[in-house]
């Protein structure tokens, strides 16, 4: 990096080590300039990106809009099939959402102005469209785990409206809306399954108006991931007994579609050898909050070069663990996405975990009629075995063998604190990220942390770095990023002094 030469005079009083040297001082003024006006630059540049891409995603729209009217105004006939983007986008790439519910009257007294809906907070997603007939997996189906407690990003997630509704982006996508988007080019709406509580159902159906009925599975209870995952597949199964199915979180955000699309298409092609398969992020830092994924041997298949066997799974380090792992370079991070045939999984269920592979086989065999489901899951469901799949089955499988890991390049975040999600948000040089309407958050020498002006009140800070607040109608959060991953210890006590209702 060059800095700009001054030929001022330096400072009286300072002396030089030799007649044309400028004092150490005076040169690291300048280079702190430098630095200060770089990172600004830096800044405007990411921002002009961010709209241009904007501005490209609903030019592609209106010309994708002009070749479905074909002059007998079937506005939609095409897309509803393939593209499952139906919301109108406006024209102007500078319009943003002044908050992230997409669904304001889920929150009491909640102020918030209309949003506009773009095509996808997230990546290339507007573009995958028109690759349909290329990127289409025969015999895979999507399935989309919808759960969670909304005690991570609380008060701003709620029991009744977790985060995976909502857009914390301000580009009108909800993370279940781009997870869909995402994954829609590799399955079609015939083949994308959504794992649901009763609490959600509605505002699913609200936010995803292609996803079918049948395709819609609701668990009674809360079970884990492996309960959930293991009912998709047991139901799947019935339908299609060759089915390779993956499973991807409702609520993670992902950049560099080209290169998760291509991921996944890997990881069917390892299914299909009989494997369990997971996807694994290379990590950007030594990570705390994830888990880890040990790489082994490749396993040389000619249609999945860069798969490897799973040598180990490891829990979430401590810090100096995270940085021992990722020195190694044979470590990657742990998101939580399988790919398998729906037979091997069961399969695996019934020897590791027999009886909850039996409870979920009960249940599948008369999913199909109404009467009959609901009595099973009344007197299934309960009994279950409430367990993660990583400690049910890939954890044990690992160790036989049985487990492979395609390595992948795509940027991911679970969204699991406020400071994850603050790393996501766009902001100013030595300024708070804000989450919604910015004209109500005024700061004075206040850098980092992130704001969520939900209440319509105006938040002013003086002097605090690195804080968040979270100021809804009902509730106000403040702590520092540092430990917004405690956040769930405040639900906990909220819960026990009497506040259900505020959760």
């Amino acid at each position: 990096m060059s800095f700009p030469y001054s030929s001022a005079a330096p400072p009286a009083g300072q002396v030089s080590s030799s007649e044309n040297a400028l004092p150490v001082e005076y040169m690291f003024t300048q280079i702190m300039s430098a630095v200060q006006k770089s990172q600004a630059e830096i800044s405007d540049l990411r921002q002009e990106c961010a709209d241009l891409r904007l501005a490209n995603a609903s030019l592609e729209r209106q010309i994708r809009e002009g070749f479905q009217q074909n002059g007998n105004g079937n506005y939609y006939a095409s897309s509803r099939i393939g593209s499952g983007f139906v919301t109108p986008v406006p024209g102007s790439p500078q319009l943003r959402a002044k908050s992230p519910f997409l669904s304001p009257h889920s929150i009491p007294s909640l102020v918030t102005t209309p949003t506009s809906h773009f095509p996808s907070p997230l990546g290339d997603n507007a573009v995958t469209p028109f690759q349909l007939g290329v990127r289409d997996i025969p015999g895979f189906y999507v399935v989309i785990p919808a759960g969670g407690a909304g005690t991570r990003l609380w008060p701003l997630s709620r029991e009744e409206h977790p985060k995976f509704l909502l857009d914390l982006t301000l580009k009108g996508r909800s993370l279940i809306q781009a997870t869909w988007d995402r994954l829609l080019p590799l399955s079609s709406p015939l083949r994308t399954t959504v794992v649901a509580g009763p609490g959600h159902v509605k505002s699913i159906r609200e936010q995803l108006p292609d996803l079918l009925a049948h395709n819609l599975i609701c668990e009674p209870g809360p079970k884990d991931s492996m309960a959930a995952i293991g009912l998709a597949a047991a139901v799947l199964a019935k339908r299609d007994s060759n089915a390779v199915i993956g499973s991807f979180a409702a609520d993670h955000m992902i950049s560099g579609d080209d290169a998760f699309l291509s991921a996944v298409a890997e990881a069917v092609e390892v299914a299909k050898k009989d494997y369990l398969v997971t996807i694994g992020i290379a990590p950007s830092h030594p990570s705390t909050g994830f888990g880890y994924i040990r790489l082994g041997n490749k396993l040389g298949i000619k249609e999945a070069p860069n798969a490897r066997l799973v040598s180990s799974f490891k829990e979430k380090p401590d810090a100096r663990t995270a940085a021992a792992y990722i020195g190694t370079g044979n470590y990657r991070w742990n998101a939580g996405m399988f790919v398998t045939k729906a037979t091997v999984l069961l399969d695996l269920l019934k020897e590791y975990k027999p009886e909850l592979h039996d409870g979920l086989q009960k249940i599948a065999a008369v999913w199909h009629d109404e009467a009959l489901r609901q009595t099973a899951l009344n007197e299934i469901w309960p009994e279950l075995e409430k367990i993660p799949i990583d400690n049910a089955v890939a954890e044990p499988a690992a160790a036989e063998g049985k487990v492979a890991v395609v390595p992948a390049t795509f940027g991911w975040d679970d969204v699991g604190d406020f400071s994850s999600l603050a790393d996501l948000l766009p902001a100013e040089s030595n300024q708070p990220r804000v989450l919604g309407d910015s004209s109500l958050v005024l700061t004075e020498q206040v850098a980092g942390g992130i704001v969520v002006p939900g209440s319509g009140r105006l938040i002013t800070c003086l002097g605090v770095d690195d804080l968040v607040i979270v100021d809804m109608p009902d509730t106000l959060l403040v702590t520092t990023r540092a430990r917004s991953q405690e956040v769930k210890r405040l639900v906990k006590k909220c819960r026990d002094a009497g506040w259900k209702q505020l959760l």
